[in-house]
């Protein structure tokens, strides 16, 4: 195996992860991230050496769930973006895990282009660069879908309009648990 394909397997659990919060089913996760795992490793000789594999390959992905969407519409002439998820449990509080249950829904409700900025930033941590680069769209288009990505999920999930107060952060973080709604420092 050579080294390219070990980095590529290194990857396989954030893209896993992406591809949850995308879906909302694990069954199409694993179907995704597969897709995207054969895509990529037929076209690894298109990878370009000093180039971020992982933006590279979130390209790839988000391309390849695109095209699963379209073809899904197009099958069943509409697309069903409310699947609710099971696989998130709370460890030891209770009340986390029904969090966790609504702010999965809530992002289900998000338009495709809020949610994808929203789970590469909030989820994986990409910097909004790469963002752009994977979704093909300008900085600001991220910055913009992501501060109404943030906001539209307030809404859902009934908290309070963005607040400079630091015990509104501390609490919107410590219910999320997931940084999901940080704001920018820059």
């Amino acid at each position: 195996m050579s080294e390219l394909s070990r980095r590529v397997e290194l990857e396989i659990p954030r893209l896993r992860r992406y591809a949850r919060a995308l879906t909302h089913a694990t069954d199409r996760a694993d179907d995704l991230v597969q897709d995207t795992l054969v895509r990529a490793l037929t076209k690894l000789h298109l990878w370009q050496p000093g180039t971020d594999l992982r933006a590279w390959l979130f390209t790839i992905m988000h391309h390849q769930y695109v095209n699963t969407v379209r073809r899904e519409a197009r099958e069943r002439s509409t697309v069903d973006i409310e699947h609710v998820s099971s696989t998130l449990t709370a460890i030891t509080d209770p009340t986390v895990g029904r969090q966790l249950i609504e702010l999965d829904r809530a992002l289900a409700l998000l338009p495709n282009e809020q949610r994808e900025v929203v789970l590469l930033v909030g989820l994986e941590g990409m910097p909004y660069e790469s963002v752009a680069e994977i979704l093909g769209v300008p900085i600001g288009t991220v910055r913009s879908r992501l501060s109404r990505g943030r906001e539209r999920l307030r809404e859902l999930l009934g908290r309070e309009p963005h607040s400079n107060s630091a015990a509104s952060k501390e609490s919107m973080q410590t219910r999320a648990r997931s940084g999901l709604f940080e704001q920018d420092a820059a």
